[in-house]
Parts: structure tokens; C-alpha cells; sequence
């Protein structure tokens, strides 16, 4: 959405309430640059005065002094998994206690998600936003889905995801952004790869990819972005601060940070890291626990967003453990794969794996013993069913399809060239040859290749010792698809459902509401 276009959204009682309009002065600057890859901005000046696009209301700060309502109560204890597992998954939109929610950004766009206390959900709201897309079209969107949450007003706490690994580089301490994104599948240069991989302990490491954190802000060192006075933040780390106070420290949590070299055991900065001076001059100020309370949202966002100041606003987290968390599993060697744009898996296990040269990397999750979630992002996915078929057509075309036969087709399904995981190659050709003259046998031909890459990649957690996968919940558009689903079943060899909640920003919902227990 272009600056200085007035948002209308439903209020509690379903009439359109205008929303002020952002000055056109005060508008984002945003100026791309041949980007190296798809979905990559090479240059991207935001002046800090427009964390929340009305700059009165920051003068009125200046001169007056706001009084926070602290409300620091943690969530309600009745909001336990097996009440929230029950929730609705669609509802009549009333609540009359407070809410919580959620924000998933995605690659193509991203997703609101209110729960009430009893785990229900209330409301939802999406908004589209292109494959190119950057700061601005991600403040607008963040805009239009939390505007149009009738319940906003009694939110609790609120907790946002974003993809791993897409990094921007922002002036210290205002946050400006002086550079990027580069997205969560942008590779880097030959030479900010090699600094990187001369840094880790091991090749294996997750920080050791091309795509990781760690190579960006390498890269920013080596071509003169990151100099005095600049610091990376995680696409989730820029959407959460502007909800807060512009003095608030620059936080991450420790799921975005693994790929910028974070010690999940000893949660800590390694030495490794920190003896580059100029790397650990990049590093956030702090690293929470995703869940964690590290704020109040501000006087500017409360204004500009309709948040009340006493909301809580929680570290976030990566999409694809929001969607694993939204899941509800409870046992090692339980799987999520979330089918959105890419394809990402996550499983449970009691060893932490990391192969950097297969595109697989350990989240820390909780409990004790300690569970790790283990698991890889492809490139395939739903983006390159949406390059070969419309909506419509899937719908129409799977109808056909026997999912018990296969197809004798021999596809590897990316929407450019490149893979990320289970195997990690920038050179990767997509393989859609050859294609037959019935649209119904291409599609089938497409789900199976889509499955194969899924197959492969549990298959490859198993191998690194992870252990072997029981059950798989899916999340994500490509839930909704039955015959894809028993497609996927006969592939990977275990039983494959829906999961109860197909949405991350759900579980970015319940990581508002129960915070760091959600994690065990």
C-alpha cells in the first residue's frame, strides 16, 4: 500500500472506522537496486520519525509525559494446551475478556490471528504483499491485519514471526534502515561466504550457509554497509520494534539468532563470534527467549496501530516454528511441514543435528530433557505451483488425480534456480521435463515431486541422527489439499493430517499468550 492512503477496517460493531492516513512526508524512502537475487533490495533509507507514521504524536511525547499502565500479570493459567487444542477454528469474533495476538509475515504476505483467553479463535485477517516486497509494504501490511482485529483493544500481549535468516542493516540506536532486506533465501557472495566460514568452529555449523545471517553481515562488511554506528536486525526484530519505545534496546530471540551464530546450549554469544570486532559491533543488544515480555507497546504504536499501551509485546520467532508451535505435538519424533510459498519441516528429537552442507539446523524448544527441533527450509513449495496453475485450476485438476498411483514422473519443483535444503546448492535447476499434454497428470507429476523433496528431507534427519519421523501435521494453504496429503502419506511412510491449527500466526498467538512456558 502506497503512503498517505487512509485504512478503513471493521470495528466491534461491524461498521468501517477510518483510520488516520500517513503523511506523504513522512512516507517510507524506499530505493531498490539491481538486486543480486529474487526478493533481495540492495539499498533502503527509512527514517526512524516513521516507526508509526504520525509524527504529532511523537512531539506530544517530547512535551508531556505518558504514563504506562504496566501490566506485567502473566497469562491466565486456564489457557493450557489441552484447553487451546479444543479451540474453535472459526468463531462469532466476540471476546469480552482480553485477547492476544499474533502476526505471521510469510514470504507473500502475512496473517493476523487473534485468540481469547480460553485458547479460542476470535479473528483473523490477511494481507498480500509481492515477492519483492520490503520494509514498507511489511509496516502497511503489519497496518492493515492489526487494524482489522475488532478485539485489538483488549490485546493482552502481542507476538510477531518472520522468515529466518532475512536480515536488514539499521542505523543504532534509531533503527533506521540503511540496507536491505536480504531474504531468507538470498545467497551471498564468494567472499562474504569464505569470512563467514572462516569464523565458525565447523563447516557443518547452521551459520556456516550462504543464505545464513552470519554470511549477510559479512557481506555488509565487505562492500562498506556496516560500518560505526549501524546494527543487523532479523526481519521479526524490525516489525517488533515498532511497536515499542524508540529508546528500547535492539532485541532478538534465540530462534532468529542461531543463523547469526547463537549458542542455543549456552545461550549465549560465542567467543568465536565475538573476537571480530566488527561482526560483534552488528550483533543485537540482547537476545530473549522467544515469548519473553521485552516491552509495553508505545504511545506511537498505540495511536497508530489502536493497541492499548498496557499490551505486552513478546520476542517473536521464525514462521515455521510458529507453525510448529500452532500444531499442538507432544512427542519426539512428531513432525510439522509447513506448505506456504516454501516448504519448511521441523521434528521433534532428543539430539541436536546440524549439517550446514544439507540445509539442516536444531532449534532449541524446551523441556526437560531438552527437545530440540530439527529440521530445513526448501525453495520448493507452494510459490511454484502458483507459477504453473492458478487457485482454480489445483482445485479442479486434483479432483482428477489418483493419489495411490504414481505418476512416473521425475520432478524436482523450484520456482527458480536454487535449493536450499535437503540439499544445500545455489546452482540447483529446477526439473519439470518432461511435461505431459494433460494438465491433471503435470499436477499430479508436480505434488509427487513436491513430496519426494519433503520425503527426502526427514530422511535426511534420520541419517544425521535425529531419529526417524512418526507422524507429520501440516500447516499452511497446502493443508487443505486431501489427495496431495495422501500423496505425501505414501511418500514419507507415516500418517500425515492437518494440523489443528493450519496458520503460524496462531502459534505467534499462543506464544503472546502463554508465553516462555509454551516452549516446555
Amino acid at each position: 500500500m502506497a503512503a498517505g492512503v487512509a485504512f478503513a477496517v471493521a470495528s466491534a460493531t461491524g461498521r468501517a472506522t477510518p483510520q488516520p492516513s500517513l503523511p506523504t512526508a513522512l512516507s517510507l524512502r524506499l530505493q531498490l537496486q539491481a538486486p543480486a537475487c529474487r526478493g533481495s533490495h540492495q539499498s533502503l533509507a527509512v527514517p526512524c520519525a516513521v516507526l508509526a507514521g504520525l509524527e504529532l504524536n511523537r512531539r506530544r511525547r517530547r512535551t508531556h509525559q505518558h504514563s504506562r499502565l504496566q501490566s506485567g500479570r502473566p497469562a491466565r493459567a486456564a489457557a493450557k494446551v489441552a484447553m487451546w487444542s479444543a479451540g474453535v477454528s472459526a468463531s462469532d469474533g466476540k471476546s469480552t475478556g482480553e485477547v492476544y495476538i499474533g502476526v505471521d509475515f510469510g514470504t507473500s504476505g502475512c496473517r493476523s490471528a487473534c485468540l481469547d483467553s480460553g485458547g479460542r479463535l476470535v479473528s483473523e485477517a490477511s494481507a498480500k504483499y509481492g515477492k519483492d516486497a520490503g520494509p514498507e509494504e511489511w509496516r502497511n501490511a503489519l497496518a492493515e491485519v492489526v487494524r482489522a482485529i475488532p478485539q485489538r483493544e483488549l490485546a493482552a500481549a502481542i507476538c510477531m514471526n518472520g522468515t529466518s535468516s532475512t536480515a536488514l542493516l539499521c542505523s543504532d540506536p534509531d533503527g533506521g534502515v540503511l540496507a536491505g532486506p536480504l531474504m531468507y533465501n538470498y545467497v551471498c557472495n564468494e567472499a562474504a561466504v569464505k569470512r563467514c566460514r572462516a569464523m565458525v568452529p565447523s563447516p557443518a555449523h547452521a551459520a556456516a550457509a550462504p543464505t545464513s545471517t552470519l554470511s549477510k553481515a559479512c557481506q555488509w562488511i565487505l562492500d562498506g554497509s556496516a560500518g560505526p554506528g549501524t546494527r543487523l536486525a532479523h526481519q521479526c526484530d524490525w516489525l517488533t520494534s515498532l511497536l515499542l519505545d524508540e529508546k528500547s534496546p535492539r532485541v532478538t530471540d534465540y530462534h532468529n539468532a542461531l543463523k547469526l551464530g547463537y549458542d542455543l546450549e549456552a545461550l549465549a554469544w560465542p567467543d568465536w563470534l565475538l573476537a571480530d570486532d566488527r561482526v560483534a559491533a552488528l550483533l543485537p543488544s540482547r537476545v530473549a527467549v522467544p515469548g519473553e515480555t521485552i516491552g509495553h507497546v508505545s504511545a506511537e504504536a498505540s495511536a497508530w496501530l489502536g493497541l492499548p499501551e498496557s499490551c505486552r509485546v513478546a520476542a517473536g520467532t521464525t514462521d515455521s516454528i510458529a507453525a510448529f508451535l500452532a500444531a499442538d505435538t507432544a512427542n519426539i519424533g512428531e513432525a510439522v511441514t509447513s506448505l506456504g510459498s516454501t516448504m519448511a519441516i521441523k521434528m521433534r528429537s532428543l539430539v541436536k543435528v546440524e549439517d550446514a552442507a544439507f540445509g539442516v539446523y536444531s532449534h532449541r524448544l524446551g523441556g526437560e530433557p531438552l527437545q530440540w527441533l530439527v529440521g530445513g527450509a526448501s525453495n520448493s513449495g507452494g510459490a511454484v505451483l502458483r507459477q504453473l496453475f492458478d487457485d482454480e485450476s489445483v482445485a479442479r485438476l486434483t479432483e482428477q488425480i489418483d493419489p495411490e498411483v504414481d505418476s512416473g514422473l521425475d520432478y524436482y519443483p523450484l520456482p527458480s534456480v536454487g535449493e536450499r535444503f535437503p540439499v544445500c546448492d545455489a546452482s540447483l535447476q529446477p526439473r519439470l521435463e518432461p511435461r505431459p499434454t494433460d494438465d491433471a497428470e503435470f499436477l499430479h507429476g508436480v505434488l509427487e515431486g513436491l513430496s519426494r523433496i519433503e520425503a527426502a528431507g526427514y530422511q535426511r534427519l534420520d541419517k544425521l541422527g535425529a531419529g526417524k519421523v512418526t507422524r507429520v501435521l501440516t500447516a499452511g494453504g497446502g493443508a487443505k489439499n486431501a489427495k496431495w496429503r495422501r500423496i505425501r502419506e505414501r511418500l514419507i511412510g507415516v500418517p500425515v493430517a492437518a494440523a489443528r491449527w493450519t496458520e503460524a500466526a496462531c502459534g505467534s498467538a499462543l506464544l503472546a499468550m502463554r508465553g516462555t512456558s509454551l516452549l516446555g
